[in-house]
């Protein structure tokens, strides 16, 4: 029997890439299908607000602006908005052509399918829809959506990849201001 192949760099870099795009692909259809649920049944809601567990609300909230509500947008912000999330994805895609593991792809994918996501709310509706809405204790925090979600935890991934998962692979002699060997040090 010949020893087995290990796949080529390649090969594992498509896989990466075809990861993250489902990935972002399913962020996308569970962002976009959670807003469209949620706008339909807003409409037999008696109130803006309907309670569903002791710390979990659902609002049918239509955000303008950026994050937070701010700076609601007239026209031209719309598409300027659309734009810059577009080049967004774009750039996240262009990075997952070149993601060095497996979380630094999901973590794209969850960052693309999320500017998508918002993206697509803002061409079809003009605004982006919100409707999660955490509280406990007497503070609220901000609504958000399926595809805020995502980006969060995208960006949280990258940055756990970039100071834990990456670090711990490094020889020591890579790592940043890591101690020289005795035989390299100046007398």
């Amino acid at each position: 029997m010949p020893p087995a192949r290990r796949p080529s760099e390649v090969s594992v870099q498509r896989r990466r890439i075809v990861f993250g795009l489902l990935v972002a692909l399913l962020v996308l259809v569970a962002d976009q299908a959670t807003k469209s649920l949620v706008i339909a049944w807003a409409e037999r809601w008696p109130a803006q607000l309907h309670p569903v567990t002791p710390f979990l609300d659902f609002v049918a909230l239509w955000n303008y602006g950026i994050s937070y509500g701010l700076f609601p947008q007239g026209e031209t912000g719309r598409w300027v908005l659309v734009a810059i999330k577009v080049v967004a994805a774009l750039l996240f895609s262009v990075w997952l052509t070149r993601a060095r593991g497996r979380l630094e792809a999901l973590a794209l994918g969850m960052l693309i399918g999320g500017a998508i996501g918002n993206a697509v709310d803002r061409v079809v509706y003009g605004a982006v829809f919100d409707f999660i809405s955490l509280h406990a204790f007497g503070y609220r925090w901000y609504v958000f959506n399926v595809a805020d979600v995502a980006v969060v935890v995208g960006v949280g991934l990258l940055l756990y990849d970039a100071f834990f998962s990456r670090a711990s692979k490094l020889p020591p002699s890579d790592l940043p201001m890591a101690p020289k060997p005795e035989a390299e040090r100046e007398p």
